[in-house]
Parts: structure tokens; C-alpha cells; sequence
């Protein structure tokens, strides 16, 4: 047999290029490695944020980067979201029946160079409460005596409002009725302080459109402040030297890549881009705990995912529509064959796991009454259904939990419903604007208490988003912030959400579990209810190696 022989010459050139490609590939270092080595946690942060201002966004894209730059009065506990941590206030007291809360501003700086006042803290109140501004979560704070009226425009005078500097270190906060559970409600981002120089010099108070919770001009009070933001590509944050804890910090930085797409996100975890996802593809669940079973971690959520209906829309305007379609979806079918990350599914809205309050049975699997529902509706066997669509924001797990639940409905009603799905930025004012007949929607409790699932489906609250209103809803609602027994507040609460499973302005379908891969090199980040970290106290152990184990 012949054969073509190599020239020794040309034989030996490319076993030494060879070699030499060998040993560039062993010397150099994963991404994921280098950062841990630099103290830089590289971070899946789902989709790109709205925005970074604490009193406009509504999002948990925007909330976990704004939990780097800004810190309240109280911080996030390290480990569990029921107990309070130190932050802007180094201690607190009130009085007996807990609606008079008084904090004492510990000795803190702003990235700018400016001391933290409790005047801070009035100014970001007063802020986030003026009708000019329009914010969402403004509903959050109407526990403060007048902040509702205030913000309604019924009182101007900001005076009025329970919020009040004792002095440049002491704050005053008297609410409408007893609270016991306010120290995990001002934990939330709506309560974060801004810098009101910061503020002043780029637009106002009121100007939306502000300039100040741009890069170039962020300033914060947290453990980080902003260093990069590339749009669709990632936010970079630093440490914040005038930070009052930084001898705590352990991380040099962060990096928040907004990927929307499961499988991009699982490619670059994979191939060492990131310590950890946001999310996990379903399909994938049962693969990675088999390869990865360190890595791959799935944690309660305190969190329901469901869809809006638009009820100013035909034909959900009728609520015996909204019912069937409610009824006719297999909940546990879907989280046993699409989701597959043990979520539960929701009988209810307010989800499972907050202590004091057992979820609700209502909304179980029954397709004969729904069937019975449609046809009363004038639908018998979904004839003369009009056309209508699910709206989902761009994500691969949103898709196949709309084909299943579209496949449902056409199987047990007779209808048929497209699909189509927006970008985060565009899916959020398409609700906000009701352009929408049914949207794909999620709500993680912003503290452990039943009101932050219950309160938002008032009449005009920033996050209702289904022109949905009932004025005995809104009465029990505003009712729960001033009873002082804690058992009648929890009966308030269960007579509310029964009110809004029998009106169904919403359609609840799984309560969360969260679902991510993450680097054995990340430390200190503990499953948590609502999954809010302190990432003062996360940090990366380099492996010394090149490879993920």
C-alpha cells in the first residue's frame, strides 16, 4: 500500500505547534475561575432591567441589582427573611402596639461623599408617595398614617404623613394602626432611600425621566456601587469604599448578565461564564441533578405564578369565563410534566409557607363545572369563542407552560388561544397599559406576610394591572391595616383572597420553587423564602483548577 510521507521538517513543525496549543490550553484560566480568584461573582440575572431606580421599577430583575447599590433601614438577614438586619439603622424601638416605630441612623455615607440623614429618608418617602411620580409600589407604604391620602392627592401637606427627622439622625414612623411585621416590610426595595442631591441636580423629585439612576450618576448607600452597565450585556457593580460595613464585603464586584433565554444561560454556567443561573430549563432538571447534583439547587420560593385577565375585555368582562378557564387546567399535570422543578400547585393565590396563614383549596382541577361555566357564558362547547391571546414575556419555560395550559383549554373548552410574547421592558407597560387579554404573570412576596400577595388587587394599585375592582375587596384590604389582633388581620386577609378566587381577575397556576445552578465556588448564599441575598456576606473560594468538578 502507498502511503504519503511528511518531510521530517514539516512533521516536526506541527507536533511542536501542537504542543504549543496544548500548553496554552492548560495554562489558561476559566472565566468563571479568574473571577473567583478577583473576587468577582458572575451572575444570570434572567432579563435586562428597566430601570435602577428603587422607586419606579416593579421587577425582581431590577430589585436583586438594586439590593447591591442601596441599603434601607433594614437590611437583608443572611439567612432568613423573617428576621430583621441592621442596616441604615443601627438600632430601633417602638411603642406598645407597634404603630409608632422610632430608628436611630447609625454613621453611614453615600458613594458620594454625602452623610445618610433621616431627611433622606423623608425626601425617598415623600418621593416614592407623590402623585406627580406615578409609582407602582406606591400602595406599599399606605401603612404610614396619611400616605394613601397623600398620595391620592386628598392632603398636599407631606407634613401630615407619619414620617417625621427628630433630628438628623432619628426617624419617626407612625403608621395607620398596629404593624407588627414592619420591619419586614421596609426591607423591601420601595423603601429604599435615594440620594436627594443626586436627585435635585438630574430632574427633581417627580421627574421619571431622571438622569440620576443613570451610570454615570448613581449614587449609592449599599455595599456596591455601580461600575459598567452595557445595555443587553451586563451591569457591573463594585465596592463601595464609603460603604459604613466594608471591612464586612467580601466580593470585589459582580457582574449581572441579563440572559433571557434558559438555554444560553445553562451554556454559559457550563462553560464556565457564570457562577450561577437564573434560571434551569425544565427539561433539564432531571439531567443536571444527575450530573451536577451539587450544582443544580432548587429551594421553596415564596412566590405564585398565574396569568391576568384583563377584565375591561371581552369576553372576560363575565366572570363565569374567567372561572371556566381557571377550572380547566390541570395544575398538577402541569408542574409534573412541564415545570418538573416540585413546585406546587396553586389552589390559591397567596402561596404556602408563610406562618399564621394556610393556603387556600379553592381553585382546584374541575373541568365539568367549567364546561357548565362556559356554556351559561353563552359558549357551549366553546362555540363562538372569540379569538384571544396569551401574552408571555420572552422566555423558553413561559412558552411550553402557555402551549400546555393552550392545549388544556382547547381539549376540556372547546377554544382555541395564540400565543405571542414581548421583552421584559415591553411586556411590563403592555400590562401596566392593559394591552393585554391574558398576560403571563408571577408575584414573589416582597416580605413573609399575606398582605404583599393580597394588597395589590385594589382598586388603582400600581401592580393590579387587570382593571379589576370590587369595593368590599378594597374595605377589607384598608381594614387590615388598623385592627390590633393579629388573628382578626390573618381572618381579613382569608375573607379578601376568597372575594378575589370567586371574582377570578386572575387565574392561579403554581406556587414557586427557585430552580438555578450554582458554582461550588459560591459561599454564603442560603436558600431563602424570598430569595433576597445580602451579598456583603457571599463569597467565591477559587478551586485552583481549570476545570468545573
Amino acid at each position: 500500500m502507498l502511503t504519503k510521507r511528511v518531510r521530517p521538517s514539516l512533521a516536526f513543525l506541527f507536533l511542536a505547534l501542537f504542543g504549543l496549543m496544548l500548553a496554552s490550553c492548560g495554562d489558561r484560566i476559566a472565566e468563571t475561575e479568574k473571577a473567583a480568584q478577583e473576587g468577582i461573582l458572575l451572575i444570570g440575572n434572567g432579563s435586562e432591567p428597566k430601570g435602577l431606580d428603587p422607586h419606579l421599577v416593579t421587577g425582581v430583575p431590577e430589585s436583586q441589582i438594586i439590593g447591591a447599590l442601596l441599603e434601607g433601614l433594614i437590611a437583608r438577614h443572611p439567612t432568613n427573611d423573617l428576621e430583621p438586619e441592621p442596616g441604615m439603622a443601627e438600632r430601633w424601638d417602638h411603642n406598645e402596639d407597634y404603630s409608632v416605630w422610632t430608628f436611630y441612623i447609625r454613621d453611614a455615607k453615600w458613594s458620594n461623599g454625602d452623610p445618610v440623614l433621616a431627611t433622606d429618608f423623608v425626601y425617598s418617602w415623600k418621593r416614592i408617595l407623590s402623585p406627580a411620580l406615578g409609582a407602582e409600589y406606591a400602595p406599599m407604604l399606605y401603612v404610614i398614617q396619611n400616605a394613601e391620602a397623600f398620595n391620592r392627592g386628598e392632603i398636599e401637606d407631606f407634613e401630615k404623613v407619619g414620617v417625621k427627622a427628630l433630628d438628623d439622625k432619628t426617624l419617626q414612623v407612625t403608621l395607620q394602626g398596629s404593624t407588627p411585621h414592619f420591619l419586614s416590610m421596609i426591607k423591601h426595595t420601595s423603601y429604599s432611600p435615594v440620594n436627594p442631591r443626586a436627585v435635585e441636580e438630574h430632574g427633581g423629585m417627580t421627574d421619571r425621566q431622571s438622569g440620576w439612576s443613570t451610570l454615570d450618576n448613581y449614587v449609592a448607600n449599599g455595599p456596591f456601587k455601580l461600575k459598567r452597565w452595557v445595555t443587553n450585556q451586563v451591569i457591573e457593580v463594585e465596592r463601595n469604599p464609603n460603604y459604613w460595613d466594608a471591612k464586612t464585603v467580601r466580593l470585589n464586584g459582580i457582574r449581572f448578565y441579563p440572559v433571557d433565554n434558559a438555554s444560553t444561560e445553562e451554556t454559559m454556567f457550563r462553560n464556565d461564564r457564570l457562577h450561577m443561573t437564573n434560571t434551569v430549563n425544565p427539561d433539564k432538571i432531571a439531567f443536571f441533578k444527575e450530573i451536577m447534583p451539587e450544582e443544580m439547587t432548587i429551594s421553596p420560593y415564596l412566590g405564585s405564578y398565574f396569568y391576568r385577565l384583563n377584565v375591561t375585555r371581552e369576553p372576560f368582562t363575565d366572570v363565569r369565563v374567567r372561572r371556566a378557564l381557571a377550572l380547566a387546567i390541570d395544575k398538577k399535570l402541569l408542574v409534573e410534566r412541564v415545570t418538573k422543578g416540585g413546585q406546587a400547585p396553586a389552589t390559591g393565590f397567596v402561596p404556602e409557607g408563610i406562618p399564621g396563614y394556610a393556603a387556600s383549596t379553592t381553585v382546584q382541577f374541575d373541568p365539568d363545572e367549567a364546561r357548565r361555566l362556559l356554556a351559561d357564558a353563552g359558549y357551549p362547547g366553546g362555540k363562538g369563542f372569540p379569538k384571544v391571546e396569551i401574552m408571555i414575556n420572552t422566555s423558553e419555560a413561559h412558552r411550553k407552560i402557555a402551549e400546555a395550559i393552550q392545549a388544556l383549554w382547547r381539549e376540556e373548552l372547546g377554544i382555541t388561544v395564540g400565543i405571542y410574547n414581548q421583552e421584559w421592558k415591553v411586556y411590563l407597560d403592555s400590562m401596566t397599559n392593559l394591552d393585554y387579554e391574558i398576560a403571563r404573570s408571577a408575584w414573589i412576596g416582597d416580605f413573609v406576610y399575606p398582605s404583599t400577595f393580597t394588597d395589590m388587587f385594589t382598586t388603582g394599585n400600581g401592580n393590579n394591572d387587570t382593571g379589576w375592582s370590587n369595593a368590599r375587596y378594597d374595605q377589607l384590604v384598608a381594614r387590615s391595616r388598623v385592627v390590633d389582633s393579629e388573628d382578626e388581620r390573618m381572618a381579613i386577609f382569608r375573607e379578601s383572597e376568597d372575594l378575589l378566587l370567586q371574582e377570578m381577575p386572575i387565574i392561579p397556576i403554581y406556587w414557586y420553587t427557585r430552580v438555578y445552578l450554582k458554582d461550588t465556588r459560591v459561599h454564603g448564599w442560603h436558600p431563602k423564602l424570598l430569595d433576597n441575598h445580602n451579598y456583603k456576606y457571599v463569597w467565591l473560594e477559587p478551586k485552583g483548577d481549570t476545570s468545573k468538578e
